[in-house]
Formats: structure tokens, sequence, C-alpha cells
């Protein structure tokens, strides 16, 4: 019997955005009790969190462990991946993972020209991120961010820069239709991802004084006649201490700090940032005995500039509560996001203890990713995708091509993809809030705020969409090529390995023998109990490829299997 998903109406795209989509799929109204029965299916019923270990992993090293290790570092990969990856050893994987180019991409470029509306000053295919801003195109900028920062995470080059960047902009977060000037929040995600596995302190430091962030929490507007608290209350209870009840400082801390943060400003002109030590508070603050009563002398001029530096030295004092903050966050981004006593005592802390000694990203992804716990058979498959994921890997599994005849051409294609992971719950560019995703941090359903009534369908329609044909701007279409998808399995011809194959490769565990067996029947035999029936039509098609019937009876037995498995609980974990 095929697995049937509720359905509903929906458009893929939201109404300020540029253009709307022709895509619509007849479906029905989705109940919430449909829902909680989904969010059942994807959480582990054992809450076994396996062995809590970060000494290097040294059991076996093959599909089941690389496809782990992709599916968490990358948004979606292909069999070439999987080979390239299982060709080294696990130590070898993790650190060509790691060891992402000096060489930035290439910045967003004007494909947003129309014949009605023709940027002036950046022609067709250059980049507008070196000005000047254009307030009649600000609007079109943005999408054109959206679209190129969809590309990147599309297009990783086997490296997990693009994760730690999507981790980075949750951790810091802004939002790009918050902040005046599209070149500005370009400037501000190309400081995320040069710095993505750098030193965590300087990051800090880099982001007090960016200026998408000054901006965001009215940094810019903080003077020593009317302080702002908004950054020094996020940068002490979400960037670097947390909220937890060691994280012990106080109200009149954040007041502190948000007089030594005074006199950043912005100039618009220019697009830079500058201090002003006439705006800035001269006077000394005083802080809790949570900091040791520290007092931070105030200065005069440019030497003002500096308190900030002496802030957050004082608040990285502090290196066991804002080391195991960071190395909880980036567990429950990495592996799972229940942290029981034992995870902590031999996770969490260890972890922290190292990260502690120089603030570095890399060495710590680096212990986490290679450690026992990581590979522990408890944590594969225990995930729920988030909409970067769920795209990515349909994308890059069935090797959907992107088309790049022309810079609009290009841009519309990774836009209508962007939107989709937008309506499905993540719009990359704007986390709903300064604390990021809520599936990061809202205990206590983390993960399964993914899946809702009105998310979840479409997460499924745009991946099925994708297989069978997903038309955006009038008649723009981006396709899998499921004739392929087979045949790079060892044996397209026999039903059974087809199916197999495809289920080995698309999720993280098995489904029964009896969903297999109702899957066959219901899609790839059309209802026959014979096997023979697919392998005939395989092998008819391959023998007159050219000939349309028989390739169409092929291809609408690969849709109807690819759509029952896709539609399938199994598909969003990770």
């Amino acid at each position: 019997m095929i697995h049937q998903k509720p359905k509903l109406n929906f458009h893929y795209f939201m109404q300020r955005r540029d253009f709307i989509s022709e895509l619509f799929v007849e479906k029905e109204p989705v109940k919430k009790a449909n829902i909680e029965q989904f969010q059942n299916q994807v959480e582990p019923n054992n809450l076994d969190l396996g062995t809590g270990s970060i000494a290097n992993y040294s059991g076996a090293w093959g599909e089941t462990q690389v496809k782990h290790l992709l599916r968490r570092t990358l948004f979606g990969f292909d069999r070439s991946d999987i080979a390239f990856f299982k060709s080294m050893s696990m130590s070898d994987a993790v650190d060509y993972l790691l060891n992402i180019p000096s060489a930035q991409p290439s910045p967003p470029v004007n494909g947003y020209n129309t014949q009605s509306s023709i940027d002036p000053d950046i022609a067709s295919g250059a980049t507008w991120v070196n000005g000047p801003d254009n307030n009649d195109f600000t609007s079109k900028r943005r999408a054109s961010l959206y679209a190129w920062s969809m590309k990147q995470v599309l297009n990783p080059d086997r490296h997990i820069r693009e994760k730690m960047t999507v981790f980075m902009h949750n951790h810091f977060a802004t939002e790009v239709e918050q902040v005046s000037s599209p070149i500005i929040a370009y400037r501000h995600h190309k400081m995320l991802r040069e710095n993505c596995l750098g030193n965590f302190k300087t990051m800090v430091k880099s982001v007090t004084v960016d200026m998408a962030m000054l901006i965001y929490l009215n940094g810019y507007v903080n003077t020593k006649t009317a302080p702002d608290e908004n950054y020094a209350r996020e940068l002490m209870e979400l960037f670097t201490l947390g909220k937890l009840p060691e994280s012990q400082y106080t109200e009149d801390d954040v007041k502190a700090a948000a007089k030594v943060l005074t006199g950043w400003r912005i100039n618009n002109a220019g697009l830079s940032t500058f201090f002003s030590d006439a705006l800035h508070d001269q006077t000394n603050k005083t802080f809790s005995s949570f900091f040791n009563n520290t007092v931070i002398s105030g200065k005069t001029g440019a030497a003002g500039a500096t308190e900030t530096d002496d802030l957050i030295n004082m608040i990285f004092t502090k290196s066991d509560v804002v080391a195991r903050h960071v190395v909880r966050k980036l567990y429950r981004y990495f592996i799972y996001y229940v942290i029981d006593a034992d995870i902590e005592n031999n996770v969490i802390i260890p972890l922290a203890n190292d990260f502690k000694t120089n603030w570095e990203l890399k060495p710590l992804l680096t212990a986490l990713l290679k450690s026992e716990h990581f590979y522990d058979s408890k944590n594969i498959g225990c995930y729920i995708k988030n909409p970067l994921d769920v795209l990515g890997c349909v994308i890059k599994q069935f090797n959907v091509q992107f088309p790049n005849l022309t810079p609009e051409d290009t841009q519309d294609a990774y836009y209508s993809i962007w939107a989709g992971a937008a309506v499905s719950g993540m719009f990359l560019g704007n986390p709903p809030s300064v604390s990021g995703w809520p599936a990061y941090y809202q205990t206590p359903q983390y993960h399964q705020l993914w899946l809702n009534s009105d998310t979840l369908p479409k997460r499924i329609q745009y991946t099925v969409a994708l297989v069978y044909g997903f038309t955006y701007k009038g008649s723009k279409k981006l396709q899998a090529d499921v004739i392929e998808f087979a045949k790079k399995t060892s044996d397209p011809s026999n039903p059974n390995i087809l199916i197999q194959e495809t289920i080995d490769f698309l999720y993280a565990m098995d489904i029964s023998s009896t969903q297999k067996t109702g899957l066959k029947q219901s899609t790839l035999l059309f209802g026959q109990n014979n096997d023979i029936y697919w392998t005939n039509a395989w092998n008819d098609y391959l023998s007159n490829p050219t000939d349309n019937n028989k390739k169409t009876t092929v291809t609408n037995g690969l849709y109807l299997m690819l759509k029952y498995l896709l539609d399938l609980a199994e598909n969003q974990l990770a």
C-alpha cells in the first residue's frame, strides 16, 4: 500500500518578493494530529544517547560512517562525494572537510535587471558589493544576496565552510531585511564566512563593531546621554555567556557594558564604522562579583574605543562559562539536542577545557568530528534536517542542474530554492530573532520545531517537485534526471536492488521489508507481483532509448518510487 502524506495548496513564494511562483500542487489541509504523528515517527524511541567519549574513533569506516559525516557537515552530497571520502581514513576525511580554502567565493552580481528595470550603476553580471548604494535597487540586491547565499550552500566544494557559516549566522543572528544596505549585509556575511573556523574571541570582537550588528542591535545609537543596552545584553546572554545558572552576570553588568560600548557609529555615506569619543561615556564602569568586581577605566579620545577590548577580555575571563556555552551550541548543531549529565561531563566539558586554551574553532571541530561519540550508532539518523539540508540533499543526490546561461537565469534558479527554504521555515539571511532559529535553542522541542502543519507539507512537496520538475518564474524548470539516477545503482533492472540501494543512498536507516514490498508492487511493478515486469520494462527502454512510450513507462515507475521514499519520515532525518 502506498504511503500517502497529507496535502495542501500553497504558493512557494512570499508576497513581498519580486515574482510569484507558478508552482501549485493540488493538496488538502494538514491536520495537527498528523504532524504530531509524524514528529513521533522521526523522534527516536530510545533516548539512549550513546557512549560519551571524545577519544578518537577507531571503529569501522564504511559508507554508513562516511554518509553520517557528510550529512552533518555538508548541505547534501552525491555518490562521488561518498567515494571520495571513503577512499580516505576517517581522520583524513575530517581534516579535508575542515581544511577550507583561503579563497572566498566570488561576490553576488547583478542578476536582477529586466527590460523595465535596469540598474544604472551596475551592469548585468557585475558585482554590486562595492557600491554605490542605490535605494531604488535595495530589494533587488537583497534578492541577489539571497540567491547567492543559496548558491554557496549548494556548492560547498566538499568543505564544512557553508555549514559553519550558517552556524555563525544563527549564533550571531542579524536580519538582512533590517539592515539598511545590502552591501553592509553582504560584508557581514562575508566576515562570518571568512572567520567561521577561526578564533572565536576574535570573531566576537569583529561582530561587536560590525556595521550590520551595530544597526541590527542599535549599537550605532548607543551614546553616553542615551545608553542602549540591546547589544550589551545579547553579547552576554546569547553570544558568549549563555543563560544557564552558571552564568551569573547581573542587570547592572548589562548597563555597565552598554556604557563601555557607547560611541560606535555608522558612516552611512562611506558605509563604514568609526568611534566618536564625544559620544562615549568616559566614566569608570564597575562590574559585579561574577566578574570579580572588575573596573573598566574610562578612557578619553580615541583610546575610548579600546574599552570594547577590555569588556570582551573581561567576559572571556569567565572561560569555563563561555567555552561550555559555545560547545553546547556546536553539539546541538552537529550531533543532537539532548545533553544529559554523561554528555556534559564526558563530551562538553573536556572539549570546552581544550577550547578555552586558545578559542580556536578548528581544533574544537576536529576533536568533535573525530570522536567516538560522533560516530556512535545512537547519533546516526536521529537528527531532523533543517530546510537547507532537505533541499540541499535532494538537489545534490539527484544531480539537479542549475542554468548558467545568463546572470538572470542563475539568480532566478537559486532564488527559487532560497524561497523554498524560507517558506519551509528557514528564511536564510533573516532568522526570526537575535536568538536565531528556535530549533537550535527552544527547549524542549528543539529540532522538532522544523516540522509543523505549514512547513512539513512544503518541505515534502519541494523535494518531490524537484524530482518531477520544479517550475518557477513562468516556464523555467529545475528537474532531476531520474533515469540517470537509477543507472548509478549496481543493477537498475532488478527492482529489489534498485530500491535497496536508493534507500541506502537517501536514508540514514533502512525501512521494513513490508514497506519495501509494498513500495515495489505499487510503484515499479505498477500493481503486479512479478519482478520481471520491471526488469523487462527497464531492459526494453535500454534497447530502445528513443522510444518515448518505453521511456515514459520507466520514468513513471521511478517517479512513483522516489515520491514514496521522499514522503517518508526517514527522509527528514540525518
